[in-house]
């Protein structure tokens, strides 16, 4: 049975649950241990696997209720926890709640400015958080404070496709000025406050600023102060010299409309540097 609950902690969420357990007695009664949900990973394209639930079970299932009864298979024992950007309020409070083993949090999509003031305060339950993955820095300052107070083991943190302006470049060189991994793949990031990020945070093992803007991938002074770090990615970055473009591209980081060139349909991959 311990030998089934490992190879079931590497299968997703959508086959754990409505595949794995209908192939024979003993795989179904393995997927009752906690263990196996250690990794709740909701797939991305979430209302096609709740559309699936729905027709398995024939009945209604609401997107709280749903999140909730699939973090209670963990059993309190979760570590990893990416949710759907279509996360309600409610649910985000249960997770924060009943994932007091988390190290590992995301979300795949971008959360709602309502939604995303919430995971301050949650910040304080994960005390062994050791990731952080959100695809826009909104509350990001507030986050990375908390972060600082209360996660003595975080080392990574990932804010694709987000602007990052001057106060939060440097919240993250004072409150994390150990971090280890920073992935800012996609994002908008002033050439000054990259330089900031380099000089003050030492211990930088991982660096991912690839197909960035307002910052050039052969600027010499960035590559200088780069190339201690093992693993560093600056491929496609570019500046822009045109300051009414400049300023359209923060515009479009700052709101809520996405960003240049991105699609926010299209899946963003979370692997880090290879």
């Amino acid at each position: 049975m311990d030998c089934m609950v490992k190879v079931f902690q590497k299968v997703g969420m959508e086959e754990l649950l409505l595949d794995v357990p209908f192939v024979c007695k003993s795989w179904y009664e393995a997927t009752l241990n906690p263990k196996c949900w250690q990794n709740l990973i909701f797939p991305e394209n979430f209302f096609a696997f709740r559309d699936r639930v729905r027709k398995e079970c024939q009945k209604e299932v609401s997107i709280t209720s749903f999140m909730k009864s699939m973090v209670n298979r963990s059993s309190r024992c979760a570590t990893t926890l990416m949710l759907p950007h279509c996360c309600t309020e409610e649910a985000l409070e249960y997770a924060a709640k009943h994932c007091p083993a988390l190290r590992d949090f995301g979300l795949h999509g971008y959360l709602s400015h309502n939604n995303a003031r919430l995971i301050p305060k949650m910040i304080k339950n994960w005390k062994n958080l050791e990731v952080l993955r959100l695809r826009r820095a909104h509350y990001i300052e507030e986050i990375v404070q908390q972060i600082c107070v209360h996660c003595n083991n975080f080392y990574q943190l990932m804010l694709p496709r987000s602007y990052i302006w001057d106060d939060v470049a440097y919240t993250i060189v004072s409150c994390l000025p150990k971090i280890k991994h920073l992935f800012l793949k996609g994002g908008t990031i002033e050439r000054r406050n990259l330089v900031m990020i380099l000089q003050r945070c030492k211990e930088l093992v991982k660096l991912d600023v690839r197909d960035c803007f307002l910052f050039d991938e052969s600027d010499d002074v960035i590559l200088e102060l780069a190339s201690h770090i093992p693993s560093f990615s600056c491929q496609g970055s570019t500046d822009i010299d045109n300051r009414e473009d400049r300023e359209v591209q923060i515009g479009l980081c700052q709101c809520d409309a996405g960003l240049m060139y991105w699609n926010e349909d299209v899946p963003f991959d979370w692997n880090f540097i290879n």
